[in-house]
């Protein structure tokens, strides 16, 4: 958390805004919470959480300068929830994400009148919005959120614009799952292995498209759990977003999408429609203790050149080959945070409680919800507030100066892969060790690079570690700004 405290959230009230723009257009979403049943890999009908009695959801979708106000009201009747949007930074107005809404109650209610609540940046990008109450999301609280930039610097390589999301999918709700899992009778910390896989909440997708034509594809893994590769039969990605970065063109047969991961990639099609060409998305098998006898971890869609003609199945592959991100560079250039104001470890390790159960830990530290929460007690420490103690030793707080530049070493201490997520930033990755390194030598001599990869989901190797700066530019008084999945 930064020394900065925001302004006093309205009651009720969220507000995103994308820009200072006089003629900004204001984009409306008005919202009700509720229950459908769906049944996307056609194997069993079950409870989703919906969007206005349908599922699935919205894309959320606005341009840079533009205003969006969402309206919401939870009529789960049986859950509360909330709503994160996930990678914006929400600059001057934290305390609006992650907004709590009780069973039954308006949610919220959004006025253009609550000036000092209006989140103005410049953020385009491809990003997702998702229930951060336990683990609710994938029960279908979850969508990409899109939004657009006239000034893009490859608005005139590309015809059309696709979204294309991945997602693990479960048969049963998360509250049984959740208990299963945190339960003295899985001592291991076993995850529930997802029973298959999505692209656009569904399988078998169909994808139109027209020949001699270059497409955006903008990919979000909405997983709750699963990694994905993804590959294009006999069509090659061109990456040049993720997590909201711009990056110089990086060409990849193949792309490794941790649980929360974006990319945006661009595609040019056949000059001709004589074959339709399979895409795979498969989940990344390593990540389960055990592989349940009969799940099929991938999922199959298809660009469509002539609806009339067959669809082929997939060729089998011998191994998998995706780029490393570490190699893509920002399109802008910044370079490598030299100069380190305040560095920390968080050393990662998953372990049992008294209870049984297995939790993770940051420093030998497990998480425990406050009695009171950060931002009260911000709000009343008066001469305090900057004091890490008041927030209590479960909460792992740090307290940082505004401005100053901050280096996070992850040790991962665990034989397992692992997606870490900052809020609020966009961090620069400057180390991202092998598998099976260890913890990180501050010994060693390293060499950093001079424009270091820039994103906000970072995946650390097995018994690997990884190094990422930050400036911290975005005061907020967050209770859990790092986190991995599954949360």
């Amino acid at each position: 958390m930064a020394l900065s405290l925001p302004h006093s959230p309205a009651p009720l009230l969220l507000l995103l805004s994308f820009s200072l723009l006089a003629h900004a257009a204001t984009v409306t979403y008005n919202w009700d919470i509720t229950w459908v049943t769906a049944n996307p890999d056609n194997a069993m009908p079950r409870p989703v959480i919906g969007i206005n009695k349908q599922w699935p959801l919205p894309h959320l979708t606005a341009t840079v300068g533009d205003r969006v106000i969402v309206n919401v009201v939870n009529q789960l009747g049986n859950q509360s929830t909330s709503l994160h949007f996930h990678g914006l930074f929400q600059n001057g107005t934290n305390h609006m994400d992650e907004f709590k809404q009780i069973p039954d109650a308006l949610a919220l209610c959004l006025t253009s009148s609550a000036s000092a609540d209006i989140l103005q940046i410049e953020q385009p990008g491809t990003y997702w919005y998702h229930s951060h109450v336990k683990g609710q999301y994938p029960d279908g609280l979850r969508g990409a959120l899109i939004v657009h930039d006239p000034d893009s610097p490859y608005k005139d390589q590309y015809d059309e614009e696709l979204v294309l999301t991945l997602s693990d999918w479960y048969h049963d709700q998360m509250p049984p799952l959740m208990a299963k899992f945190l339960s003295y009778s899985n001592p291991t910390g076993a995850e529930p292995i997802p029973d298959g896989a999505l692209f656009n909440d569904t399988q078998d997708l169909k994808v139109r498209v027209q020949p001699g034509k270059t497409y955006l594809i903008r990919m979000v893994n909405m997983a709750a759990f699963a990694a994905q590769y993804i590959w294009f039969e006999d069509h090659t990605m061109k990456i040049v977003e993720v997590d909201g970065i711009y990056t110089a063109p990086k060409e990849a047969d193949m792309i490794y999408l941790t649980a929360a991961q974006r990319y945006s990639v661009l595609l040019t099609t056949k000059n001709d429609t004589n074959t339709n060409f399979a895409f795979v998305g498969s989940m990344d098998q390593d990540l389960f203790d055990q592989v349940p006898k009969g799940l099929d971890p991938n999922v199959t869609g298809w660009l469509v050149y002539d609806e009339s003609k067959d669809l082929p199945k997939p060729a089998l592959i011998d191994e998998f080959t995706p780029i490393d991100d570490f190699e893509l560079v920002p399109q802008d250039g910044e370079k490598l945070f030299e100069k380190v104001d305040y560095s920390f470890n968080l050393d990662v390790k998953m372990d049992n409680l008294g209870d049984g159960a297995n939790y993770a830990f940051f420093n030998g530290i497990t998480y425990v919800k406050q009695k009171v929460p950060t931002l009260f007690t911000a709000l009343t420490a008066g001469a305090n507030v900057t004091d890490p103690l008041i927030y209590g030793t479960y909460s792992h707080p740090y307290v940082l100066k505004k401005d100053d530049v901050v280096e996070i070493i992850i040790n991962n201490d665990d034989p397992g892969k692992h997606p870490f997520h900052l809020h609020g930033h966009a961090f620069q990755v400057v180390l991202k060790s092998d598998e099976e390194a260890g913890f990180y030598d501050s010994n060693a001599k390293h060499d950093y690079p001079a424009v270091p990869m820039r994103r906000d989901v970072i995946m650390v190797r097995p018994n690997g570690n990884a190094v990422i700066r930050f400036q911290a530019n975005n005061p907020d008084m967050s209770p859990n700004p790092i986190h991995f999945y599954p949360n």
